[in-house]
């Protein structure tokens, strides 16, 4: 008996790419979807859920704890669930611990969130001017873009605070511009590839600008990957806000997580607590962007999303 190859029927062929670019004007099905993946990612709710209570906290931080965190309100030292005063203790000052824990938490979501604002705004600008009209305009920009990525982020943001006061705006400002080049170079590679998509040639072909293309047809596609790392860039944020503090270099008239470790470091073995509850406070933060990050990945990325 024969088998005769040409009478066997063709595989259909898998291909693994990104996900289909919508015009500004159409409905893009795949963002909704996105969206419920994202909800039935048990890991992603359980970040959100944390971070949505850290925000909680700091937002209603003057009603749980009012007055200045700052000021001496039970004895110095006292353990946690000892006092009603300080129900997480206080430190060698008298201080409140917990109030220092709820306003350090707007300190440091602010910082994040502010920074991210300003990287995002500089990384997107920069990214779709390079990938939009390529050319001699894309080398300038990646050469600088380069240039900012030759130097480490935290040594950049020292020296920015140095030279400047060491306050909540100046810091805000310096990891704004030392995290936007991460942002630029996806946006950039976002745009080279998206700019010859048909719906672009379209929009040429009506006559629209190159603002109007970039800002209503390609940008709101290239907004996926930014999303998921827009959640990395806060992280970092507090991190380096949090070893700022840490060093003496945070804003002396704002209680900040890093500063609460730096001061109980010194009665590490005494009074641990001092430095364990603000560095928990950090980790949970972290973990909890990190898990939404994750989630937000796992739902917009089309290579992921039927896999898992």
């Amino acid at each position: 008996m024969k088998l005769s190859l040409t009478r066997l029927p063709r595989l259909p062929f898998l291909r693994l790419s990104r996900a289909q670019p919508v015009p500004a004007s159409g409905q893009p099905r795949g963002l909704s979807e996105s969206w419920q993946a994202f909800l039935r990612n048990p890991s992603g709710l359980a970040g959100l859920f944390i971070l949505l209570a850290i925000v909680a906290i700091a937002a209603f931080a003057n009603v749980l704890f009012p007055g200045d965190p700052l000021d001496m309100v039970a004895e110095p030292l006292l353990w946690p669930f000892t006092s009603a005063e300080a129900p997480l203790g206080s430190d060698s000052l008298g201080r409140n611990v917990a109030a220092g824990l709820a306003h350090g938490a707007r300190v440091s979501l602010a910082v994040g969130a502010v920074a991210a604002v300003i990287s995002l705004i500089i990384g997107i600008t920069v990214g779709a001017t390079a990938g939009y009209f390529g050319g001699r305009i894309d080398d300038i920009l990646v050469r600088i873009t380069e240039l900012f990525q030759t130097v480490p982020t935290f040594l950049f943001v020292i020296v920015i605070v140095a030279i400047g006061q060491p306050s909540i705006g100046v810091i805000v400002l310096a990891i704004g511009l030392a995290a936007w080049p991460v942002i630029a170079r996806l946006v950039r590679a976002e745009f080279r590839w998206l700019r010859e998509s048909e719906f672009v040639q379209a929009a040429r072909s009506q006559g629209f600008s190159d603002l109007r293309i970039i800002f209503q047809e390609i940008l709101p596609n290239a907004l996926p990957p930014v999303i998921v790392t827009t959640s990395v860039l806060v992280a970092s944020a507090i991190l380096i806000e949090s070893a700022l503090s840490f060093l003496g270099m945070g804003d002396p008239n704002q209680v900040s997580w890093g500063s609460m470790i730096g001061e109980g470091r010194e009665l590490l073995r005494t009074a641990w607590y001092l430095t364990a509850l603000p560095g928990l406070a950090i980790v949970l933060s972290v973990l909890a962007l990190n898990l939404v990050g994750d989630a937000l990945n796992d739902a917009f990325n089309p290579r992921l999303r039927g896999t898992r």
